[in-house]
């Protein structure tokens, strides 16, 4: 394997570390929102790109750290 290929744990982890971040950010936008009692309907949007990342962010989870019962 040559330096500039990823193994795929090394994509998934860097995935995985962005969409934290963009789940971090969407969470200072809510709460930003939420506190000069913004859109009601830009909140909801909001909330519902955070619920989709954060399963996003589950699933990935999933992949690198399998739930082996022995």
């Amino acid at each position: 394997m040559s330096g500039s290929q990823m193994s795929e744990e090394e994509i998934l982890r860097a995935e995985r570390a962005a969409l934290g971040e963009e789940h971090r950010d969407l969470d200072a936008a809510i709460a930003a929102l939420e506190a000069e009692r913004g859109d009601p309907l830009a909140l909801r949007r909001l909330k519902k790109k955070k619920l989709a990342l954060r399963d996003r962010i589950a699933r990935i989870e999933d992949r690198l750290y399998p739930d082996i019962i022995a």
